[in-house]
Parts: C-alpha cells; sequence; structure tokens
C-alpha cells in the first residue's frame, strides 16, 4: 500500500530528498517549507499527489493546522518526518541569548509541536510511524557545536520516550543520525556566531580534524528512508553514513570507563560503606 507522508523542512537538503524517494514511488506527500514556490516543480511533475504547505515550524498554532490540513486533505498519515533544522556554529561562550532560543525553537521545540499536533490522529487510526531527524550530534558532542548539540540531545531525549508511551498503540519511531554529508547543512542554513579570538585555534583545529570524514550523498538518503519507513520492526536509532559507527563506540567505550572509574564515589554518595 502506498504511504501518506508529513515532512517539514521540504525546500532542500535531507527534506527535499525524502520528498523525491517518496513521490517518486508512487506515495503522497504533504511537504512543508518556509517558501512553498520551492516546490513547484515537484507539483508541476506528480500534481495531487504532493500538497505543499506554507509552515514556520517555530509557529505552535500553525504547526498544528499544518499537520490537520494534511490529514483532512488525504485521509489519514502514516509517515511523519521531522526534518526542519539548522545548524548554529559558535562556542559556547560565543552565543547570543537569542541564537540559542531561535536553536531549540526550530530544531527541538518544531518537531515536539508537529509531534505532538500527529499524536491523537495517529493513536485514532491505530498506526504511523514518527521519524526524527537527529544527528551523530545527538548521540556526541563537539567543540563549536554545543548548542547545536543540546537541541539534537534534547530531541533524543524526548524520542526515547516517546517511542516507549506509543508503542501499545502502533505507533513507531525512529530516530535518523547523519554524519557528514554534502547539503548546504554548514553553509547558507547554518547561523554563526561572532568569533572571539581566543578561540581561534580550536577553531581550527575542529576544521582540521573533520577535513578527512568522508562525505555522504544526501540523493541516497531517500532511498536509505524508505527502507526504515517499510520495515516491520524498524530501529528506534539508526545511522546515515558510516563516519558515525567509527566515532560513536569509542565515546560510549570512554563514558562507561569513566563512570566504573569513579564508581567508589558513586556508591559514596549514595551513603554505601566502603
Amino acid at each position: 500500500m502506498s504511504k501518506i507522508w508529513f515532512i517539514t523542512g521540504s525546500s532542500r537538503g535531507f527534506g527535499r530528498q525524502f520528498v523525491e524517494a517518496a513521490l517518486e514511488r508512487g506515495d503522497k506527500v504533504a511537504a512543508t517549507a518556509r517558501d512553498t514556490d520551492s516546490l513547484a516543480d515537484l507539483v508541476a511533475a506528480h500534481g495531487e499527489a504532493i500538497l505543499p504547505l506554507k509552515l514556520d515550524v517555530t509557529d505552535k498554532a500553525a504547526a498544528f493546522n499544518a499537520v490537520q490540513r494534511a490529514h483532512e486533505h488525504f485521509g489519514r498519515l502514516d509517515v511523519v518526518v521531522n526534518n526542519a533544522g539548522y545548524g548554529l556554529f559558535g562556542t559556547v561562550e560565543e552565543l547570543t541569548e537569542q541564537q540559542v532560543r531561535d536553536q531549540m525553537e526550530t530544531n527541538f521545540y518544531g518537531a515536539l509541536w508537529i509531534t505532538q499536533a500527529a499524536l491523537p490522529l495517529l493513536r485514532t487510526q491505530g498506526s504511523g510511524h514518527i521519524v526524527q531527524i537527529s544527528s551523530v550530534g545527538g548521540v556526541t558532542a563537539f567543540p563549536n557545536l554545543g548548542v547545536y548539540n543540546a537541541s539534537k540531545w534534547a530531541l533524543e531525549a524526548l524520542s526515547e520516550a516517546l517511542a516507549q508511551e506509543v508503542a501499545g498503540f502502533g505507533i513507531k519511531v525512529t530516530l535518523v543520525e547523519p554524519g557528514g554529508f554534502a547539503t548546504d547543512w554548514a553553509g547558507s542554513s547554518a547561523t554563526f556566531a561572532g568569533q572571539l579570538p581566543a578561540y581561534d585555534d580550536l577553531r581550527a583545529a575542529v576544521a582540521a580534524s573533520w577535513s578527512g570524514i568522508k562525505v555522504g550523498d544526501p540523493t541516497a538518503a531517500g532511498p536509505a528512508l524508505l527502507k526504515i519507513v517499510d520495515a516491520d520492526n524498524p530501529p528506534l536509532r539508526v545511522f546515515f553514513g558510516t563516519a558515525p559507527l567509527g566515532m560513536v563506540p569509542h565515546v560510549y567505550a570512554e563514558r562507561l570507563k569513566t563512570w566504573e572509574d569513579w564508581a567508589d564515589v558513586s556508591a559514596q554518595a549514595q551513603g554505601d560503606p566502603a
């Protein structure tokens, strides 16, 4: 059976690839974007199979309205993809309050509003799949991306709890955690804090450490997501790209080792005898 999708951030990057992959195999898509003119070619090619919706996900009322309009238009929703988001570059000291709030409003609250809007509809129909586009930065953290990491860590925690809450209703949840891809995530889509000279050496070191990482082809991401939403038992978490699997196990091993090394202090803090 064909699926009905609701995808945010559809104008470019991963969102665009997800929309195209779904449409090309005969599914129907409610595609949101801040500027729906960016979807005109897809409307011309696929007609009524795509419903373009203008949406800024930080507007809670608009987010709820967009989900409701999509459901009324197509009659159901099978896959909800929270893809809208952007990167915020800057050390913790450099970031302004507004930059921090804007990052959380889009990457975390935007996904929360769409999820909350969709849940009653998915519960009623007894099925559905919520896909949260997170990041390898949602399970580890990188210098100069602290608040971006924080927004994705928040999304990860929310979604892990959500998966347990809604499993009994037939609703599945998947966190997609991409590594580096050839999108404009670090380019025109990004926001950059004002730079303090004190962190110039750090920025140079970070850039050098990333220079050898293999960058993924975003056009391959759409077919990969189709495999996930078609699976009978989809994963709660899945990496997109090979780089994350090379770095994350080391991070988890270091965390476990630190907890074990300090286990005596943990016991002391609880009041257990030595």
